[in-house]
């Protein structure tokens, strides 16, 4: 049989790579929304822009929250239990700094949302390229931090029975069955 066409993504039972999976979906969102400020000055809010809209409207209001929450309520808390001596130090600091990105950026989301609400019902056509700048910036930044630091040091320091009530605690946020994960979806399960 020839390999799959389609890539495999990962699925609850590897909570970290699903959540580094999570983060290239929020790295194309970004793409889209920074794109989309330019093409709303130049062809207005045609169909490209207000499907692109909805889009992302989609992406940060569902699944943005839900991964913030796997990180506070499910990954942060036992990583902070974990760590000891150095890494409980270094953990402390990075988790303190993720939490406070994710209150800028639910922040900067609630400024940016009314706005892409209206470009996906057509009914403007602009965005405030700062504002979409700073978004972008700021959850960038978060995701090579959060990737280089606590994904890093949370597979350094939870164990393989830890990880997986991570996983668990994921698949139920999103109302999943553990066995029937991102994969059993096609990969769209945020």
């Amino acid at each position: 049989m020839p390999p799959s066409l389609i890539s495999a993504l990962p699925g609850f039972d590897e909570p970290i790579e699903m959540l580094r999976a999570c983060h290239d979906r929020i790295e194309r969102q970004c793409e889209t929304l920074e794109r989309l400020v330019p093409h709303l000055r130049t062809q207005g809010c045609d169909e490209a822009a207000r499907g692109a809209a909805a889009a992302v409207l989609r992406y940060f209001t569902l699944a943005g929250p839900n991964h913030h929450a796997d990180e506070e309520s499910d990954l942060f808390p036992r990583l902070l239990a974990a760590a000891t001596g150095e890494d409980a130090q270094r953990a402390a600091h990075v988790v303190a700094s993720m939490i406070a990105d994710h209150r800028e950026m639910e922040r900067l989301w609630a400024e940016i949302e009314p706005a892409l609400a209206t470009v996906a019902r057509g009914a403007i056509d602009r965005l405030d390229a700062v504002l979409v700048g700073a978004f972008c910036t700021i959850y960038r930044n978060h995701i090579a931090i959060e990737e280089t630091d606590v994904l890093a040091l949370a597979e350094h320091v939870l164990p393989a029975a830890v990880l997986a009530e991570v996983g668990l605690a994921m698949s139920i946020r999103r109302g999943v069955e553990p066995l029937d994960d991102a994969r059993s979806e096609g990969g769209n399960v945020p």
